[in-house]
């Protein structure tokens, strides 16, 4: 490059300060100029050069009150003459709406000193006496595109070198920085911007950031980049916080982001060198959301990963803020995913912070109600047989409306830390899970995609991308997320992707998943692109992923043909409702054998019974007990049975009717095809009162545990998984049974009546395969058929067992109606043959009886 003539030098010198704390600043003033040069005087007054609409919430940390002196520099050549420095430069090109002009501008830091060196060349110019191309320029941290030039625009005059090229070079203090230069260019009155006839603009202090990873990232220079999407969004405003005391809700810098310099499509992007002294970030943005009621509100960043505790003030002012660190270092060692075979598991739910809560866990009070709290309680999971726990969802939330209302999707609520940090929080949760697999214990979460928060959430980022419109598709909820819009998808999948890397989840199950099949306008899809996006992710591959239909706001389950790929399974509610019918005495002995088969005629497309999550009582409704304590009228969704009398009561044949009916429960979900789900507290007798709301559930009280019901409960349900275990060839195969391998009887051993309602009475004969049988666990005993008898009438019934082999004989494992303990026996019971040479054995009312084949000599 040629030579230059002397340019100007700015240098920055404070004023006094002023900062005015606790009022509200109106404008971004621009430094004074003042200029020490004999020929002109090149600025000269303290204006307002600009009014943002979002100023009157600025702090006065915001106010550049400060002068800025112009001395003709000693130097002979400007900064910029250096080839090296032009290289490393960051370098911004814009062509002029007038001529075919190009307009280049260098921003470099050098110690405490950025420089800006802008050059101006091809540009036709219709030369005039005593006129000089000049640069008319501010600095600003707001909107810097509606700059007026009778306003108080700082002028500096161009040079111009032997090769007719125009240039100007400024010099600022590097404490001044983040501001955008807004400039354009004057000559003979004419005012020249960019081709897109706008003033030129570039970052100083900051860059134009980068669009292609959506959130706050980190590079390995500790640089910093910032993206947001919004297509709607008129203006986005970086609000950074240097206090992280929550009570502070003002921003200690904002920084409107250009939509020419800071904008690739719909993203909005940033970067810094480094975070500084700031702590918290979070957006403003105009024109976003459907009545712009947010254009005022600090939002959350939809990707943020480490997420402050909410205030207090929710719509008009801040709700949540994103943290400026990267995710916590943490150590896994050699955890690994289970990858448990799905016919397999058997899966706890649960709520973190009801599951340790009580002052009955015995835990600390910074440990109660934590992740840290339930990992503490794992041996109780491992005492009952368990291998999987089901987290009701995790998700940063409104703790109003509880945790199926969803804030953020890549954070775990700071509730459930031992401190209410977010890291730490994020790292006492990642410590769970990794305790949860070094015992055999897979992590499932519930997660919510259809509906966020009513507040805060992804309100006022770009409410017609990431939610329906008011009544869409019958929608009521304003809530309601269009989850197959492209950039809800893509959030989605990117929230799934980063619970299974960083966090080492195991599964989800997708609560109100008939939602996820909606499309753009609220219609019901056949083959909706996020369901089948999740079936075939590569990183999600060997995820369990699960679909439960249960809508949040009928508080129902949807019933409706999900679209599986042969990867979804589902929480099949058809079970619960036909096993609770059938026990209750209101149900067709056919729908009760599909449930114990594994629900054939909703799995058998490509699936299996593995693919059916089976339970009788859920955190949605009655617990178990309730289920067999309440059946007044508000109640008939329910399909529950009071056993004889409403309520607690003293009535002892009710209370052992209610006592086999638990029983019952219990047995068939855990001798059924397909994956069962025991709900939390079931176990040791929770009830609500009889109350289905999800508000009135109460927290896990550990003492039941020690009752006899808490006893003989935990032992029941530790036998029945142990069992399933043992005869994992017939009540966890991965396929449906062959027919010729089932048995069915009624009644006097007569063929079942299936279509007789009045019937109520059913037996089931599983002949082992010859190829899988097994030795004992406890001897080398070889496990033949099982013979499996359910009665729900009031009345006892003769069971004649099936024939067996000479030297085979029959053992009673259960009898529910039986006093504990030996209505369950580890080893059994032999049954002994009749002069008839049968085996009989006499059943009573509401009760379900397991015998087992094994050899005489056991």
């Amino acid at each position: 490059m040629a030579n230059l003539l002397p340019s100007f030098s700015f240098s920055l010198i404070p004023l006094d300060h002023h900062h005015n704390h606790g009022t509200k600043c109106s404008f971004f003033h621009t430094p004074f100029i003042q200029i020490k040069h004999q020929h002109q005087l090149v600025g000269k007054n303290l204006q307002d050069l600009i009014i943002s609409p979002f100023s009157h919430n600025l702090t006065s940390k915001l106010c550049a009150t400060s002068r800025l002196s112009v001395e003709e520099t000693e130097q002979k050549f400007s900064t910029f003459t250096q080839s090296e420095d032009i290289k490393t430069a960051l370098s911004y090109l814009f062509r002029t709406e007038i001529g075919e002009g190009l307009v280049k501008v260098y921003v470099k830091k050098k110690k405490v000193t950025y420089f800006v060196y802008i050059e101006v060349s091809s540009l036709e110019l219709v030369r005039a006496e005593g006129e000089t191309l000049v640069l008319c320029w501010g600095v600003y941290r707001d909107d810097s595109l509606s700059v007026n030039v009778g306003k108080g625009m700082n002028v500096s005059p161009f040079v111009q070198n032997s090769l007719g090229k125009f240039s100007v070079e400024l010099e600022f203090d590097v404490e001044q920085v983040p501001f955008y230069l807004s400039f354009l260019l004057r000559y003979s009155g004419l005012e020249i911007r960019t081709h897109m006839k706008r003033n030129f603009c570039v970052p100083v202090g900051f860059y134009k950031g980068c669009p292609s990873l959506l959130g706050l990232s980190f590079s390995p220079d500790e640089s910093v980049n910032f993206a947001v999407f919004s297509r709607r969004a008129e203006s986005v405003v970086l609000c950074l916080y240097d206090d992280d005391n929550d009570s502070v809700e003002k921003p200690a810098l904002e920084l409107d982001l250009d939509p020419y310099v800071n904008r690739s499509g719909d993203i909005w992007h940033i970067s810094f060198e480094s975070v500084g002294n700031f702590v918290r970030y979070g957006y403003r943005l105009g024109g976003a959301h459907r009545d712009n009621s947010y254009a005022e509100c600090v939002v959350l960043d939809p990707y943020a990963r480490i997420v402050g505790n909410s205030f207090p003030n929710g719509i008009g002012s801040v709700k949540n803020l994103g943290f400026l660190k990267k995710d916590p270092a943490f150590d896994w060692g050699d955890d690994y995913h289970l990858n448990l075979d799905m016919e397999k598991l058997l899966v706890y739910r649960l709520n973190v912070k009801r599951f340790t809560e009580h002052e009955s866990s015995q835990l600390p009070g910074d440990l109660a109600g934590t992740f840290s709290g339930l990992a503490k309680k794992v041996q109780h999971f491992k005492d009952l047989g368990m291998n999987a726990v089901l987290l009701e969802p995790v998700f940063t939330f409104d703790e109003e409306k509880g945790p199926y209302f969803p804030c953020n999707f890549f954070s775990p609520m700071n509730l459930y830390g031992k401190s209410g940090d977010p890291v730490s929080t994020i790292n006492s949760m990642k410590d769970m899970v990794k305790t949860m697999h070094a015992n055999g214990i897979e992590v499932l979460m519930e997660v919510v995609f259809s509906n966020t928060a009513e507040t805060g959430a992804l309100h006022g980022i770009d409410d017609l991308s990431y939610y329906y419109a008011n009544g869409v598709g019958g929608l009521k909820v304003q809530s309601a997320l269009n989850c197959n819009y492209p950039i809800m998808q893509n959030l989605i999948l990117d929230s799934l992707r980063y619970w299974v890397t960083e966090f080492h989840i195991d599964g989800f199950s997708f609560v109100n998943a008939s939602h996820l099949l909606r499309g753009f306008h609220g219609e019901y899809l056949s083959r909706p692109p996020l369901v089948e996006a999740i079936a075939f992710d590569p990183i999600l591959w060997k995820t369990k992923i699960i679909a439960d239909c249960w809508d949040l706001n009928a508080m129902e389950a949807k019933e409706i043909r999900f679209p599986h790929w042969m990867r979804w399974a589902e929480i099949n509610t058809n079970f619960c409702n036909d096993v609770r019918n059938f026990l209750r005495g209101e149900n067709l002995l056919s729908n009760l054998a599909t449930r114990l088969c594994g629900s054939g005629d909703m799995y058998s497309c490509g699936r299996g019974p593995a693919f059916s999550f089976n339970y009788i009582a859920r955190n949605f409704g009655l617990s178990l007990v309730d289920l067999v304590s309440f059946s007044s009228a508000d109640l008939d969704v329910e399909l529950s049975w009071n056993c004889g009398e409403e309520g607690p009561t003293n009535n002892t044949a009710v209370l052992e009717r209610r006592l086999k009916q638990i029983r019952n429960f219990l047995f068939i979900l855990f001798v059924s095809l397909g994956v069962p789900v025991l709900n939390m507290g079931d176990e040791c007798g929770y009830s609500s009162g009889g109350s289905p709301a999800y508000g009135d559930t109460k927290p896990f009280n550990w003492a039941a545990l020690k009752t006899g019901f808490g006893k003989q409960t935990t032992q029941f349900i530790s036998f029945l998984t142990s069992l399933r275990k043992r005869r994992s060839d017939l009540l966890q195969s991965k396929s449906f049974l062959k027919e010729e391998n089932i048995e069915w009887r009624g009644v006097d051993n007569a063929p079942p009546r299936w279509e007789d309602p009045s019937c109520k009475f059913l037996a089931m004969n599983l002949k082992a395969e010859k190829g899988e049988l097994q030795e004992s666990s406890v001897s080398s005993d070889i496990l033949g058929d099982l013979f499996i008898v359910f009665n729900a009438d009031d009345h006892p019934e003769t069971v004649v067992l099936p024939l067996l082999p000479e030297g085979v004989s029959w053992y009673r494992l259960v009898d529910t109606a039986l006093p504990f303990p030996g209505f369950f026996l580890t080893n059994g019971d032999f049954v002994p043959e009749q002069i008839s040479g049968l085996c009989t054995y006499e059943m009573k009312s509401y009760s379900c009886t397991l015998f087992e084949a094994n050899n005489s000599t056991s």
